[in-house]
């Protein structure tokens, strides 16, 4: 593959196959930049699990201390009760039935995470094929089926992931903006790494954790001395 000017000049000087320290390679990312736009910060965790048995795999969410820097889009499906909670924690959408024969009937998702309250579960079945593939169905394990509507969309607005491994047995996911300053984007670093190292399955035996990188969106990958994170 032929690499672009700015990405010759992004990786130039730098040794890929070193492991550095974690506040180094962020200070890397940040002065190799060379997009217009704000770029997301990714880690990827290599895992040492077997993706093919499901008490190996990992997902969850998590609340990032210091955001995600995103703008999310936040749906709520819950009685009329609940409407102004939702509203308070601004929710983007809030409804009820109406709302779901709405994206029955257009077949459209505006929204990147919907909350249901446990009532309108059975009711969220006529679009479960709509929202199933896009991961958009409420799950009681990711928070997003309870009865605190406000607590799950102030956390869904304020820096809560979702992730999951692929089947490679790698999970990724947007730890911040390249624009947060460094120690932000290191505490969240830390918080992810530590979440995951806590949820090794018990099946999995002998080291958990095979390699961490971080990547800006338009930069290239580091690895990095996850050693340090702990």
């Amino acid at each position: 593959m032929k690499l672009s000017k700015n990405r010759k000049n992004s990786i130039q000087d730098l040794d890929l196959d070193k492991l550095y320290d974690p506040i180094d390679a962020i200070k890397i990312l940040k002065s190799k930049s060379y997009v217009k736009f704000d770029e997301t910060v990714d880690v990827s965790i290599n895992l040492n699990i077997d993706p093919n048995k499901t008490d190996q795999n990992i997902k969850g969410v998590l609340n990032l201390p210091k955001g995600t820097g995103k703008k999310t889009i936040v749906a709520v499906v819950t009685s009329e009760n609940n409407f102004d909670d939702a509203k308070k924690n601004d929710a983007d959408l809030v409804g009820g039935k109406e709302l779901i024969d709405e994206i029955a009937k257009n077949n459209k998702i505006n929204f990147d995470i919907l909350i249901a309250s446990p009532d309108m579960m059975p009711a969220l079945g006529k679009i479960a094929k709509i929202l199933g593939p896009k991961g958009l169905m409420p799950n009681p394990k990711l928070g997003t089926v309870t009865s605190d509507i406000g607590k799950a969309v102030n956390n869904s607005k304020t820096g809560q992931i979702k992730f999951k491994n692929e089947k490679s047995g790698i999970i990724h996911a947007g730890i911040g903006k390249l624009s947060f300053n460094e120690e932000d984007i290191l505490t969240n670093l830390k918080t992810f790494y530590s979440f995951i190292t806590k949820n090794k399955p018990d099946a999995v035996k002998g080291a958990f954790i095979k390699k961490v990188s971080i990547a800006s969106t338009m930069g290239v990958g580091l690895k990095i001395n996850h050693a340090s994170l702990r």
